[in-house]
């Protein structure tokens, strides 16, 4: 088909009307965008370099959920100690409630107060100084001297043996019966060299089992299942810090820049919270409670303040992280941003000029339709 003619007039009004359209056009997608540079055909320089920022940002916000994520996880840590650390304290009014109570067993107090465990005396080498409950016997052979440590230790770690020695607030050497056996006091040693840390030889009837104590025991062991169940459930978000768990927090797109918080173990064996021993019969077996309870609270606030530090980096980088992100948008913003007041004040004059065009349009048809008059 042959091509149609069009008279210059025609064809230059039909020029500037599809200018005039296509400028309309570009306007009414930049009104209702917002943005003056929609794709790269608008401006390649511009559009490449927005697109990097919002990109950057983009990353960034899948960076930042899993910082928020951490925070939330350092948080719970830091609950769960403080729970943990209400446990421990409880045990401790336990135990001391324990004490509170008289044991009922046999017990034999030294006369000599202010004694140590460096405490050390002239004994007769080979000479012994023994302890028996009526069934196992303890035996400490001197080798010249004996120090008060030297018989603590003898009494304390012989296997199966139903006393315990340990040294009383004032210093004097306490043995206790852990049960309904008697204690008897003996060996080689002159009265003399017993008589050094505040003991004689001879037997102490046997007494009987404390059941207030014993009561307070069960209770103690009770507390102690709690805290292994709550460090156990200190899960948050498939990972727990109190039972053996790590956290590795990334703070920028490219994972160069992290934070890794080692976890902890806060069972009750963990933490050196021991179960009661011989039902809290002994005076020595719940200052030793006490004792371990005490060093427990210290290791909790210890790391509830590392928790704490971490916590306050990974928030202080969630907030750099979120700061930053808004940063990045308006930057890309501020490059394809369009002036909506200039766009809508385009609109309006492309408009008059589309409306313009029309009529030159028509009036360069009616020229040509004078020439078809001709013909008639």
């Amino acid at each position: 088909m042959s091509s149609i003619l069009l008279s210059s007039s025609v064809q230059s009004s039909l020029y500037s009307l599809q200018q005039t359209n296509d400028l309309l056009s570009a306007t009414q997608n930049r009104l209702a965008t917002g943005k003056r540079v929609n794709s790269a055909n608008d401006n390649p320089t511009v559009f490449f370099a927005a697109s990097a920022l919002s990109n950057r940002a983009a990353d960034l916000s899948n960076v930042f959920d899993g910082v928020v994520a951490a925070s939330k996880v350092l948080k719970s840590t830091n609950d769960s100690i403080s729970a943990l650390s209400d446990l421990v304290t409880s045990a401790q009014s336990t135990a001391r409630n324990a004490l509170a109570s008289s044991g009922t067993t046999a017990r034999t107090t030294g006369s000599v107060s202010g004694l140590t465990g460096a405490s050390s005396f002239a004994v007769a080498a080979t000479k012994t100084f023994t302890v028996s409950d009526g069934t196992t016997t303890a035996t400490i052979t001197s080798a010249g001297t004996l120090t008060g440590q030297q018989v603590l230790d003898g009494v304390n770690n012989t296997a199966g043996l139903k006393v315990k020695a340990s040294l009383t607030t004032d210093g004097k050497l306490q043995l206790e019966a852990t049960g309904t056996n008697s204690i008897t006091v003996g060996g080689t040693a002159t009265a003399a060299e017993l008589g050094q840390f505040g003991l004689t030889a001879g037997v102490t009837a046997a007494g009987t089992l404390n059941a207030t104590r014993s009561s307070f025991a069960s209770q103690f062991d009770s507390i102690r299942s709690q805290i292994d169940q709550l460090a156990s459930d200190a899960t948050f978000n498939g990972t727990n810090l109190l039972n053996g768990g790590s956290l590795r927090v990334v703070f920028n797109e490219k994972s160069t820049t992290s934070l890794s918080v080692a976890g902890v173990t806060d069972t009750a064996a963990g933490l050196g919270v021991a179960a009661s021993a011989n039902t809290f019969q002994t005076d020595k077996d719940i200052n030793d409670a006490l004792t371990n309870l005490g060093n427990a609270l210290t290791t909790l606030r210890s790391q509830a303040g590392v928790f704490a530090s971490n916590a306050d980096i990974v928030t202080t980088r969630q907030d750099f992280t979120k700061q930053l992100i808004s940063a990045l948008n308006a930057a890309s913003d501020s490059l394809t941003a369009a002036d909506t007041n200039q766009e809508g004040a385009n609109l309006l004059a492309l408009q008059t000029r589309q409306s313009l065009s029309s009529t030159a349009l028509s009036m360069a048809a009616q020229a040509d339709q004078t020439v078809l008059r001709l013909f008639r």
